[in-house]
């Protein structure tokens, strides 16, 4: 289905990134991956998607806190396949505190990585994708950029962000073969979601099972975690023919929390 196109997915060495880099490499898009961790560990994680998949698959280590690393990154990316076919922005970090104690630091953070980040690749990658005449942007929001909850100011903030860029963007380039999309899960449980877990209870002053059945499944009626397979097959949905019409869409896949 994506044979001979190119996927870049940021923060994709865990969690959703990983999800999505996976469903791309088995429908045969070439892969390059982004983040951080170990360099053994990803190192393994390369081979073992090349080698299963048969895709070429790249790791770029940049950090999406700073611009001239994401420009080196695209810029690197193009060079070697000559277009940045599926470009999909879901590196993010997380801080869970009241507004008033706050860190200024983590603030600045969560809005470089999690919202200017898309900003600097999204406007780096759309010249060869607007010659090419074909592209797929999709940004990795949240239940997060429809509702808000309290002590995630910042994250909140930078998601409802990514929502505003995704439509902006979406009727920018609507009559150039290119879409861009927002997808918008509810809780996965992947590595971000586990640290947030003693953090609000922190936060909440509440045991940290009362976290996952009182504060986060509770906004979902399904009562289930969505999984990271679920995400991976929505995204890999958007960047097929039969999804040319979905642009500037914001998709809740939520367990049906932002319904409420």
């Amino acid at each position: 289905m994506l044979k001979h196109k190119t996927a870049l997915i940021t923060g994709s060495t865990s969690g959703i990134g990983l999800g999505i880099a996976e469903a791309f490499a088995a429908a045969g898009a070439n892969v390059i991956l982004n983040g951080f961790g170990d360099a053994a560990e990803i190192e393994a994680i390369r081979s073992r998607l090349a080698s299963e998949h048969g895709a070429t698959v790249r790791y770029d280590g940049a950090d999406m806190s700073k611009p001239d690393a994401i420009e080196r990154m695209i810029d690197a990316a193009i060079a070697e396949f000559g277009c940045i076919d599926i470009l999909v922005n879901n590196a993010g970090i997380q801080h869970v505190a009241p507004i008033d104690e706050f860190p200024p630091g983590k603030w600045d953070a969560i809005i470089a990585i999690n919202l200017s980040s898309a900003f600097h690749t999204t406007r780096l990658a759309l010249p060869a994708m607007k010659k090419k005449g074909w592209g797929r942007v999709i940004n990795m929001a949240s239940a997060h950029a429809l509702v808000a909850s309290p002590f995630k100011s910042a994250y909140v903030a930078a998601k409802h962000g990514i929502a505003g860029l995704t439509k902006t963007v979406a009727l920018e380039v609507a009559e150039q073969g290119i879409t861009v999309n927002a997808i918008c899960p509810g809780y996965v449980r992947t590595p971000l979601v586990e640290k947030q877990i003693p953090e609000t209870a922190k936060a909440r002053g509440i045991t940290e099972q009362q976290v996952i059945n009182d504060v986060m499944l509770h906004a979902q009626p399904t009562k289930k975690f969505v999984t990271v397979e679920q995400v991976a097959a929505l995204a890999k949905f958007l960047c097929a023919d039969d999804a040319a019409s979905i642009t500037g869409a914001i998709l809740p896949i939520d367990g049906g929390w932002t319904a409420q």
